[in-house]
């Protein structure tokens, strides 16, 4: 588009015979004379104003990229990844030299309900496979290099129960290195927090099974079939997120209570709720959406790293690998072999949800899609060797497989990979 023709000035056209009512009113010529002042004064205040209330939708075309600008580094990276290799896409490969990176007796950190062993697993099969990208090798995860980047920093995962297991399992193939009395772990609430004193950092676990506020917020007592999640409400979580310099989400397994999920429109506080029904997926996108706004308005860019974790699957159906009917995780010891697998339990249509909203976000996250490789390994639950949240009935006995958790993976094991994607994707992007 051509600029339009500068306007001309000519002496005919600021003669006197020009009508009196065009001229320019003595107070509006005050007024303006005042804003452009004031513009020349405070612009940079404006712009930071109007800066953060950017729409977070925006109808305008995303703008192309200059040629030769070089694309920004991401923070805490050393390397890169190459571009023909995704991590992501392999398979599981026997390893007895290398696997487990760490035995389960050594750390304290692991909670009871995924000490498999000490509940008296018969097998320790499940340790010793190793994941193998198709193109490429993993980068050896390095302790040290990953605690002396922490150094003076914070690295927090937020999520349900699945993400506490990856916040263990890094503390797991952390703390060896950390003297006795430099490393101390403590819980308040919804947050958990391992220090390593030496190096002034810690690393955090933070219940919020649903990112946004919601009725299973309570981090011991969260048993609740009627789930309700309160829209527009991740701040009351995100509070005690600010200041992070790597966070790592994950929420998936809580809003799967069906089709259908309520909605809190309203507040928790109110006497008459309005809570109203919608999908699942269009609940999830919601989610997806408010994480995402909140990244954009605590997280900088320049410093920090954002990381989203994708569902995690189970493996409750035998059905789903060729295996018996009412058959599950329990009496599992090897992964499944077909590298087109993929379990009824993971919906294709929550996927796409996440690449639909990352996809359209100008924020930048990492995503660890951990569900394929995870798909494959249903010899990896803690299925009946954990401690138990009420005692077993004489039924329950008797049928093993009715009370296996297929949710939840052994340590060490499985998690342990999720970290080592992680650092990866962390150090090299």
């Amino acid at each position: 588009m051509k600029p339009s023709s500068p306007i001309s000035f000519t002496s005919s056209s600021l003669a006197p015979s020009l009508p009196r009512k065009h001229r320019l009113s003595p107070y509006l010529f005050t007024l303006l004379i005042f804003i452009f002042f004031v513009s020349v004064l405070y612009g940079e205040d404006f712009m930071c104003i109007f800066g953060q209330l950017e729409p977070t939708f925006s109808l305008r075309p995303t703008p192309t990229p200059e040629k030769n600008k070089k694309p920004q580094k991401l923070a805490f990276a050393i390397g890169k990844t190459e571009e023909s290799c995704d991590v992501f896409s392999g398979k599981w490969v026997r390893d007895q030299v290398s696997r487990p990176p760490y035995e389960e007796w050594e750390c304290p950190y692991i909670q009871p309900q995924l000490t498999c062993q000490e509940h008296g697993r018969p097998d320790k099969d499940y340790q010793f496979w190793r994941w193998q990208p198709n193109h490429c090798d993993l980068p050896s995860f390095n302790a040290t290099l990953m605690l002396e980047t922490l150094r003076g920093k914070r690295m927090m995962y937020v999520g349900d129960s699945l993400n506490r297991g990856m916040f263990v399992s890094m503390i797991c193939l952390l703390h060896r290195i950390i003297p006795e009395d430099q490393k101390s772990i403590k819980t308040s609430g919804s947050l958990t927090v391992f220090t390593a004193k030496e190096y002034n950092a810690t690393i955090e676990f933070y219940w919020a099974p649903f990112l946004l506020e919601s009725n299973s917020d309570d981090a011991i007592v969260h048993r609740i079939s009627d789930r309700v999640v309160r829209k527009g409400s991740i701040n009351k979580h995100g509070r005690h997120w600010k200041g992070v310099d790597i966070i790592v989400f994950n929420s998936y397994l809580w809003w799967m209570t069906g089709l259908k999920m309520n909605i809190l429109q309203g507040s928790f506080e109110d006497k008459e709720k309005v809570i109203v029904e919608v999908s699942t997926e269009d609940a999830y996108r919601m989610g997806m959406k408010s994480m995402l706004r909140w990244v954009k308005n605590n997280m900088d860019r320049k410093k920090t790293r954002v990381f989203f974790t994708t569902m995690s699957p189970t493996h409750a159906k035998g059905i789903d690998w060729g295996g018996e009917p009412g058959q599950n995780c329990y009496n599992q010891t090897a992964p499944i072999e077909d590298p087109n697998y993929w379990g009824s339990d993971c919906r294709k249509s929550i996927m796409k949800v996440i690449g639909e909203v990352l996809r359209r976000s100008k924020t930048p996250i990492t995503l660890l899609n951990i569900t394929q490789m995870s798909n494959y390994r249903k010899d990896a639950h803690t299925s009946i060797y954990k401690k138990q949240w009420s005692p077993l009935t004489a039924e329950q006995l008797e049928n093993p497989t009715s009370y296996a958790d297929c949710v939840h993976w052994c340590l060490p094991g499985l998690q342990d990979t999720w970290n080592e994607l992680l650092f990866a994707k962390l150090f090299y992007p």
